[in-house]
């Protein structure tokens, strides 16, 4: 099946405000390279590796709506860019690797790393999430995923039941797992992300232990930690339910949302939940607390 390619180049500092706005417009997957030849020094831990400027590529399914809408986001991008967005179409098996060229073994917190399959870390005690995030796009890399994953990896996990909602290609309920959680629900909208992560879990040894749900699906049992990272509108919508899901004493972790949205996002969560001061990266928040025992 061929695809539908839009690329354009953006500073660095806009780069995940664009990164977002495709994702939301439809977008399978947004890869970010680099826009010149700018050498890229090894980052540190958590850090996403982006140069000056960057060449955002975004991958849509090629179909009459899809080409109109590429070519709307195209026209659109036109009247701000200082270079024209490029549209390609391109076959099945140009984009589904491109990932890995600048996907490496990556830490977040002490001992938590997230590794494409084969590269393990030179780490004694690192536990590791080997990840082939296929469509459902997830490596950790994103200032929002990345926030979720240091929490994880201080968090204790041991015994505990997490719900992964918005679980995209897996990597937090596979994280948990990995931490020492017993058993993790993945519930997310799109098929796509409940098969690679799916694929994830059994390539991290965790399948019997991780059950995958579409929304409609999912049990509506409590669990001890609910973590969400999606967008700041439908955490807003959404506050009832994921607090529903909380037993007492549980912890609530919300990334997805950026720093201006974060009052907000607060508000519709502190009558029910102790919050804890927010966690901030670039210009991206996590928002984290707990349900009140009593």
């Amino acid at each position: 099946m061929p695809w539908l390619q839009l690329s354009f180049d953006v500073p660095r500092a806009e780069a995940e405000t664009y990164s977002l706005n495709l994702e939301m417009a439809g977008a399978l997957s947004v890869t970010l390279g680099d826009a010149g030849d700018e050498p890229q020094l090894e980052p540190g831990p958590g850090e996403t590796p982006l140069w000056s400027q960057v060449t955002l590529t975004a991958l849509f399914e090629s179909d009459p709506e899809n080409q109109a809408l590429v070519e709307r986001l195209a026209a659109s991008l036109a009247e701000r860019l200082e270079t024209p967005p490029r549209i390609e179409r391109i076959e099945d098996q140009v984009w589904e690797r491109v990932w890995m060229d600048s996907f490496r073994p990556t830490r977040f917190g002490r001992r938590l790393w997230v590794c494409p399959h084969g590269q393990p870390p030179d780490a004694e005690d690192a536990v590791v999430v080997d990840l082939d995030p296929g469509l459902a796009f997830g490596t950790g890399h994103h200032a929002t995923t990345a926030l979720c994953l240091e929490w994880l990896d201080g968090a204790d996990l041991a015994g505990k039941t997490v719900l992964d909602f918005g679980c995209g290609s897996g990597i937090l309920a596979i994280a948990a797992l990995k931490l020492g959680a017993e058993r993790a629900i993945a519930v997310d909208h799109d098929q796509q992300a409940l098969d690679a992560t799916h694929d994830n879990a059994a390539a991290n040894g965790v399948s019997e232990r991780l059950e995958v749900y579409l929304p409609e699906e999912a049990p509506k049992q409590s669990v001890d930690c609910v973590l969400a990272n999606i967008l700041a509108g439908p955490l807003v919508s959404l506050a009832p339910t994921l607090i529903a899901r909380l037993q007492p004493g549980a912890d609530l972790v919300l990334s997805g949302v950026l720093a201006d949205q974060v009052e907000g996002v607060r508000a519709a969560y502190a009558d029910r939940i102790q919050l804890k001061p927010t966690r901030l990266r670039e210009d991206w928040a996590l928002i984290c607390g707990r349900r009140p025992r009593t």
